[in-house]
């Protein structure tokens, strides 16, 4: 309905997508009249349109259609087998910027608030990348960062990527044995770790979870000390020394699908899956994205609120790929001190999480009368379907001009394949369109694809930033069952969509139960690992509600409860989750339950639990036959009403 449009183009600031048709028109012959038009294209010719977004951002020269994508079947699509590049040589060549202008700026509640100018940004890769080779380092070793959102940590990414090295991070909100379930897999060669970090007016210290880790990481060659809290915690170099080291700034030239980052899934099922992502599909995937989807360029600012064990992290480590500069921050994410933070850095994009900005409307919280925001021209939102409501409040309390992109996708693709564009209405509660390049569809048990109908998201044509695999798969087999197994052929993501007459989406929720607080992402598998280690813990199952952004445990106890959960165990499992994983994960409430509902086979009913807890009746959430205890699911119906 015309009601619910909230936002339309107005012309009023020209489009680099518009540029973008325009170019792509004169080169093909075939003009987009709209965006659909555009998207149509961009799905039907996938090896043109990729082609075009190589040559346009400059990663690259002309490339044929037919060495764009000479191989399309999933797994295993081949893009642009005989051209090489680097992804940090692409950021730092930063287009439309001077050696002057600022490219970084940073906020901590840490230390001081600072920027870096371009020139200084390549000084410090240099002097890291340097450090790296006289580290012995080099192609394809892993270097682990457990580290800030700081400048320092930006740079060593690209100082990695420049000699070809694959770089992986973790938080430093991270406890010991997140930080080891996911780097003992990859096995790096060195290990870059923080003092600790400031929280809002909280200090934490990670001397004793430093030497945790350190022990577990057999094939560590060096440890080097970023003294960011500066508490006397020194394990291995300090960063000043190592970073200080001469050099020159240069790029090992590698094949497209050489590895770049290493991202690590959630973790729902197991040890979080180590996903391999490459040079070539991360800097054309996000330079579409950047570019044509949140139109930024030379004259931006790129805020998105992340910690680096998040995918939006290496995300807005990608803009300036663009020409954009970019601010990270590192602390608490204040309901209002955020707010000031996006006029006094000047950005004109600022991207959050879906509870964040549902956190800030039920605190009453007006941003547009706290700080001058008129510089925002776009409002990302991610990390969970953004109610109606929320479009409500980012136009009544925010802004009436920037345009709200509500975006998703995931660690996965490193991007988001279905959000909004310059050129595209926004509409309350949608998601304005499906990304260029990224045929996505709804389809039903049997694979078949209808608009206006809820279905299972899939992606039925090959994407360049879909991983080159999971660490040591070495046959694919991993992969393969990951996304594959449910259509052979068809990429399965997990959420459930319905895609609507007018070329917008609705996603409804993930069909796993990843828990995503203040952008540390962390999967159940390691939460109950926690959590069941503690004696009186018979069994646990947790729930995040992402609209409240409310996080539930229920125990079973090993003894039968009373009326409460016993106020000693109730204290300890919250006091070892602070320590072991995250101190944003630490339950808003924990509740006694007789019996953790599983099905036949032993999985835990997460989502069939988290739906009813949401108001879904009990006979549509799992079939009881499929329980090993049908009576274990009744005790939830209403539980939070007592």
């Amino acid at each position: 309905m015309a009601s619910d449009v909230l936002w339309v183009p107005n012309g009023e600031r020209a489009a680099d997508i518009d540029r973008f048709a325009d170019w792509l028109a004169d080169r093909t012959g075939e003009r987009a009249a709209s965006y659909q038009d555009l998207w149509r294209f961009s799905t039907d010719r996938p090896a043109a349109f990729w082609g075009a977004v190589w040559e346009y951002y400059g990663l690259g020269g002309p490339v044929p259609e037919d060495r764009v994508l000479p191989e399309a079947a999933m797994p295993g699509a081949s893009w642009f087998p005989g051209e090489r590049l680097n992804w940090a040589e692409a950021v730092l060549a930063a287009p439309g910027k001077a050696d002057t202008d600022t490219v970084v700026k940073a906020y901590s509640d840490t230390r001081e608030t600072f920027a870096w100018s371009l020139a200084r940004l390549r000084s410090e890769v240099a002097g890291l990348r340097a450090g790296l080779l006289e580290a012995g380092l080099g192609r394809g070793d892993r270097v682990a960062a457990w580290m800030p959102n700081v400048p320092e940590t930006y740079a060593l990414a690209l100082a990695s990527a420049s000699i070809g090295a694959v770089f992986t991070s973790c938080a430093p909100e991270f406890g010991a044995r997140a930080v080891i379930d996911r780097l003992r897999q990859v096995e790096p060669a060195i290990l870059f770790v923080t003092d600790g970090y400031r929280y809002g007016r909280k200090e934490i210290s990670r001397a004793d979870d430093i030497a945790q880790v350190v022990a577990a990481l057999d094939g560590v060659r060096k440890t080097v000390t970023f003294t960011y809290l500066d508490d006397g915690t020194v394990v291995g170099d300090r960063w000043s020394d190592f970073a200080s080291a001469a050099g020159e700034l240069a790029f090992e030239s590698v094949p497209f699908d050489h590895p770049l980052f290493l991202l690590y899934s959630s973790g729902t099922t197991g040890l979080p899956k180590a996903i391999v992502h490459s040079h070539g599909g991360i800097a054309l995937e996000h330079a579409k994205m950047h570019g044509l989807h949140h139109d930024l360029g030379p004259g931006d600012r790129f805020f998105w609120y992340s910690t680096t064990g998040w995918m939006m992290w290496n995300y807005l480590a990608s803009a300036p790929i663009v020409g954009a500069s970019i601010v990270t921050f590192d602390g608490a994410p204040d309901p209002e001190g955020l707010w000031r933070l996006v006029e006094d850095s000047g950005a004109t994009y600022f991207g959050t999480s879906a509870p964040f900005l549902m956190a800030c409307r039920d605190r009453g919280v007006v941003p547009k009368d706290l700080a001058d925001l008129s510089r925002l021209h776009g409002i990302g939102s991610t990390g969970a379907p953004l109610p109606p409501a929320g479009f409500d409040y980012v136009y009544e309390s925010i802004s009436a001009t920037a345009q709200l992109q509500s975006l998703s996708g995931g660690t996965d693709l490193c991007t988001g394949f279905v959000g909004g564009a310059p050129t595209v209405p926004v509409r309350r509660g949608e998601l304005s369109c499906l990304c260029l390049g990224a045929k996505v569809e709804s389809y039903d048990a049997n694979g078949n694809h209808a608009i206006g109908r809820e279905g299972e998201l899939v992606i039925t044509a090959p994407m360049p930033s879909m991983p080159v695999g999971l660490w040591g798969d070495e046959h694919g087999k991993r992969y393969r069952q990951a996304y594959f197994d449910a259509f052979p052929g068809v990429w399965c993501h997990g959420d459930w969509i319905t895609i609507t007459e007018h070329g917008s989406a609705i996603i409804t929720g993930r069909s796993d139960a990843t828990l995503n607080r203040g952008g540390v992402r962390m999967g159940t598998a390691e939460f109950y690992a926690v959590v069941e280690s503690l004696a009186g813990v018979a069994d646990s199952l947790v729930v995040h509600l992402d609209e409240q952004d409310c996080l539930i445990v229920f125990i079973e106890p090993e003894t039968e409860p009373e009326t409460e959960l016993d106020a000693d165990l109730e204290h300890r499992i919250k006091a070892r989750i602070r320590a072991e994983l995250s101190p944003r994960h630490v339950p808003d409430t924990i509740i006694a339950v007789p019996k953790i509902p599983r099905t036949l086979t032993g999985k835990k009913l997460e989502v069939p639990v988290k739906r009813l807890l949401n108001g879904a009746p009990a006979d549509e959430v799992v079939a009881k036959g499929a329980l090993a205890d049908p009576t274990a699911l009744d005790v939830f119906e209403g539980i939070l009403d007592r």
